[in-house]
């Protein structure tokens, strides 16, 4: 088998633009997952709101990595593990009323590297007789299956 180089270029000049090609593709399809990860998380984050407002905790939890390293923090307290914190949410949130309406907003995202995130923002409940509220940070990483949260800080507001 012959290879055949463009006419004019040597072999060795042919391969190093091939190369210099080869890698400018890889950076610029790098850069465009990175600047999508925001997205990502955003949707993520749409899907768990979606999932919680039409009664579904597993739905919701699918935002969450399914690990025993998982980590939820909330009201003086340290959860870990993916089931634990599911538990966590069925017990607390056990029927529609206690679950009420879900919205999260002043979303910050920053990307860390490729496969780790930070976010932040506001989550609010309304309930037919009340409307807890508060703030979240998030620590999401890449995963085979898409953006999930490994650590989850919420604090409820006391105003």
């Amino acid at each position: 088998m012959q290879i055949i180089t463009p006419v004019g270029l040597g072999g060795a000049r042919w391969i190093a633009i091939t190369v210099c090609a080869v890698i400018a593709t890889t950076v610029f399809a790098a850069s465009e997952q990175t600047l999508s990860a925001p997205a990502q998380i955003r949707s993520v984050l749409q899907a768990q709101q979606a999932a919680w407002n039409r009664g579904d905790i597993d739905g919701f939890m699918n935002g969450y990595a399914r690990s025993a390293s998982t980590v939820f923090i909330s009201e003086d307290t340290i959860r870990r593990g993916w089931q634990t914190v599911r538990d966590r949410y069925r017990k607390k949130y056990s029927s529609r009323a206690k679950m009420g309406t879900l919205m999260f907003s002043d979303l910050e995202i920053t990307v860390l590297s490729s496969n780790w995130a930070v976010a932040s923002g506001r989550w609010k409940l309304k309930r037919a007789d009340d409307q807890p509220h508060g703030r979240f940070t998030l620590i999401l990483k890449g995963l085979p299956e898409g953006w999930r949260i490994v650590h989850d800080h919420t604090s409820a507001a006391t105003k």
